[in-house]
This record gives C-alpha cells, structure tokens and sequence, in this order.
C-alpha cells in the first residue's frame, strides 16, 4: 500500500519532498522532515543523472520558496535588490541539491549501492553551504528540529551537520524498509532504533543543563522596544525615540539587574563618539549597572572612512566596542567589494559596512561574555568564536522588523536555541522589533517576549561551565562525512574501473 506512493511521476514526487521538507521549517514542527525525503530518493535511485539533479532543484525550490519566503519581504532595502536575493538564494540552494542528486543517481546508475553515501553527502554539502560571503547554515536541517529539544542535543558534538545526517539516515532507512521483502522486521527495529537513539541521548543530557540556583547565572534586564525602524534616522521622530528608550531604560534599571540589554542600532547616533554617550556612562556610574548597546561605528584610515555596524558595551571601568563580523550580503555590504573597490558604488538600498575582524570579549565584574549581532546568530562559527575567546554566556540583538510579522523572525529566534546547545551556554536575546527571550544551555526557553510588543523584563542567565566537543573541535563531525564521502566515490569508482 505505501510502495503505491512512490508509482507517481517524477515531478509529483518531487513536489511533494518540496512540500513535506518546507513546511519542517519553523514555525511548524518539523516532524514531516523524518519522512519527507523519501520521495526524492526514489527520484535519486530510479531516474538518470541529468533527470535527477534537474528534480532536485525543482524539489529544493519548492522547500526554500516555503521557508524562506520572507527574503523578499524586507522592508529596508531597494525592492529590485529584496526580489533578486530572495531568487538568488533558492538558487544558490537549489544547485546544491541538483548537484548531490546528481552524484546519487549517477553513482546508482554505474555502481547501483548509492543509499549508504546518501547522508554522508547531505552533510558534506551542509558543511560546505556554510563558507565564504553566501554561506548559509540558516538553511540546514537541524533548524527543522528545535521544537525537540531531545533531538538536537547531539550538536553539542556533532554541530548541527549531526541533525542532517540523522533525518536523512532514518529516510534511508526507512525507504529501505519499504522497498525490501527481505527481514522487514529487522528493518524496522533498526529504524525504531535509529529514530529513537537521538531522543534517548536528549532525555539524559538535558537535566544536566538545566537551571540551578546554586551554579554560577548572571540576571540581565533586556529592553524590547518595538519601534519602526524606517523612522529611527528621521529627524522629526528623534527626540521621541531618545525618550522612548531612556524610559524603558529606567525601567530595567529599577530591576537592579547586573547587566541591561539593548537591540540592535537603537538609536541614531555613532555612540562611541556621540554627546549622548556620556548621559549613558553617567547612568552607568551613578547606578553600577553597565549596558551593552547596538550602534554604528566608523574609522578613518588611509583608504578612507570605514562604517561598521556594532556593539558597544559601557561598563564601569570604561567602554569596549564590537564591531559585526559576519555581514548580511547584499543587505549589509556587497561581497567581494573589499577586493574591488568598485562595487562598492553600486546602489541597491544596501550598506557599505566593513566587516570586523574580532571575536570582542566584554568584561563584566569576574566574567567575560561577547554579543553577536542579528544575522551572526546564525552562523555556529562565530558564536565558537567568542566562546574560544573566554566569553560565559552570550548576548545577542537583533532587528527582526525588516522581516515583518513572518516566520523568518521565528526561525530567526530558534537559531539561537541552536547555539545554546552547541555550546552549552545561556543566551540573551534583545530584538528591537522580534522575539526577545532567555535561553539555557539545554535549548529550553525561559522568556520570550512576542514580536510586535514593547516592553522590558529581567531574567536569570546561567554562565557556561565548560567547553563542548564541538566548541572545543568544531565541525569535526562534518570532516568526517566529508572524508568517508570522498573514500566511498574513490572505492566506486576503482570498482566501477575494474568491472
């Protein structure tokens, strides 16, 4: 009766892995991820090479055009520039699956053993997507997850490349399953075995990181402001955004917090040398409550004035600044515009920032912590970054408006569940218009404050204690799939020489 769903032609096959693995993205719960990529490896298994890269795509197109559809929703940039990322990006995404469908069905159609090398080579091209300028680890499978929060404990060795490998392993095996008369009870133990073997590993590690009172946690008040961003540079509009945040400012530091949290870029002033930055470092000194702050920054060098978009944390024994090291492209700065100049006059509604080069730690009484910066949150690397670098726990902000009311802002949070993990650590996170929140080292959330609504809260933030595996080693678990993909396609094709 199931075999019956896979007698349908190519593109419905396709369509419907496009379906199932786009709606796994939040804010549905991924489970159609176990599941959805069984139509596609019969794609993979049954057409020629050329046909099955070509369904790929389409299939990749489907599922991206479903969960990253708020690309092209972004508010604060030239629309022509918004809709030609949005369609670059599924591209970009889609050629990825074209070619690993490619390399499936070609090694099928020569050797016929492809399944084993199936999730060995989801997870190279995942760790691969990752690099350069257009890296994306936004878009792996692991993002489906966060909602099972036994599920991604593993990360905390294998990276999140260890969720893809597992989904796409327990669709190999269950296609297996249906597709083989033989030892169909043993097929299915084995499936049972390998979906459960992760939650079984949750269920154990999570009450390790839960919250303690009698471990070491740090209390932050986070203010969520909720204001239009399109109208924070207007003149007219300024002085009511000063009072706006000074009040919700006041209103943390009645908390008595140790440390208060602002969103990104919330106010409209280079702060670092700003006249206002002294009314802040007054507050500071006066109340011993140190802030850290989102601000753009600039420096003159002898190729020019240089922005940067950043942090600056006012402390009280004096200021540091951040400055972002992984930028939006085409939103924040042209790629490859370092390198040539030229691009840089290139006028899409986008910024001109310059990349930071620091993993910036922030002391705060006896510890350090760092702040990532909106986007960085979504690239596992610089948040190891800053932990290498001594911090406890980790601050992040954000400005999710751009996104408007849609489920990239709610992805946009779960990413930081995903680091929390990796890395055993607490996150803040303050979004000027998004979802703030508190999340501990196990993924649980704490706080978490609705998008679209202003307000102020104070919650408890427990400090890492340790170095994971993967803090400690990185994608080391990545390296290894790339290493025994790479020896598999050798070994087939010394034995496809041979035959």
């Amino acid at each position: 009766m199931i075999k019956k769903i896979f007698d349908r032609s190519p593109f419905q096959l396709a369509m419907i892995t496009g379906v199932l693995v786009g709606c796994a993205y939040p804010p549905i719960p991924g489970f159609t991820a176990w599941f959805g990529f069984l139509p596609l490896i019969h794609i993979w298994r049954t057409q020629m090479p050329k046909e099955s890269a070509r369904w790929s795509f389409f299939a990749s197109v489907i599922a991206n055009l479903i969960s990253l559809y708020w690309i092209g929703l972004n508010s604060g940039a030239n629309g022509v520039a918004v809709l030609l990322s949005l369609v670059g990006a599924i591209l970009y995404l889609g050629i990825m699956w074209a070619g690993l469908g490619w390399i499936v069905a070609m090694i099928e159609k020569k050797i016929g053993n492809s399944l084993s090398i199936i999730p060995f080579l989801w997870v190279t091209m995942e760790w691969v997507r990752s690099f350069g300028p257009l890296g994306f680890p936004w878009a792996n499978l692991a993002t489906t997850q966060t909602v099972f929060l036994p599920v991604i404990q593993m990360i905390e060795i294998t990276g999140t490349e260890g969720i893809g490998f597992w989904i796409l392993l327990v669709n190999v095996v269950t296609y297996i399953s249906i597709h083989t008369e033989k030892n169909k009870r043993n097929l299915a133990i084995c499936s049972i075995f390998l979906f459960s073997l992760p939650w079984i590993y949750g269920i154990i590690r999570m009450p390790v990181f839960e919250f303690d009172e009698n471990k070491p946690y740090r209390e932050l008040a986070v203010l969520q402001p909720n204001i239009n961003p399109n109208k924070k540079w207007e003149a007219s509009f300024r002085t009511r955004l000063y009072e706006i945040m000074d009040s919700l400012h006041a209103e943390a530091m009645s908390m008595n917090p140790d440390l208060i949290l602002w969103p990104e870029a919330a106010l409209p002033a280079y702060m670092r040398v700003s006249p206002k930055r002294r009314d802040y470092e007054w507050l500071v000194m006066e109340s011993g409550i140190p802030i850290v702050m989102g601000t753009v920054d600039f420096h003159r060098d002898t190729t020019g004035r240089r922005v940067y978009n950043g942090s600056i944390y006012i402390g009280l024994e004096g200021n540091k600044i951040y400055h972002k090291i992984f930028l939006v492209p085409f939103a924040e700065y042209i790629p490859l515009s370092d390198k040539i100049p030229l691009l840089k006059e290139l006028n899409f509604g986008q910024a001109n920032f310059t990349a930071g080069s620091e993993f910036t730690v922030f002391p705060m009484d006896s510890i350090l912590f760092s702040n990532l910066i909106c986007y960085e949150s979504s690239h596992p690397e610089v948040a190891r970054g800053f932990v290498r670098n001594g911090a406890r726990f980790l601050t992040i902000e954000a400005n999710d408006a751009w996104l408007q009311n849609s489920s990239g802002v709610r992805q946009h949070f779960e990413l930081a569940r995903l680091r929390a993990v990796e890395l055993r650590t607490g996150i803040v996170r303050s979004a000027n218009t998004g979802i703030s929140g508190i999340i501990y080292p196990s993924g649980k959330v704490e706080k978490k404050i609705p998008f679209d609504k202003q307000a102020v809260f104070k919650g408890k933030v427990p400090l890492r204690s340790s170095m994971t595996f993967f803090a400690r080693y990185g994608s080391v678990f990545a390296q290894i799939c790339l290493i025994i993909t790479l020896i598999q396609i050798v070994w087939l094709i010394k034995r496809l020489n041979h035959s």
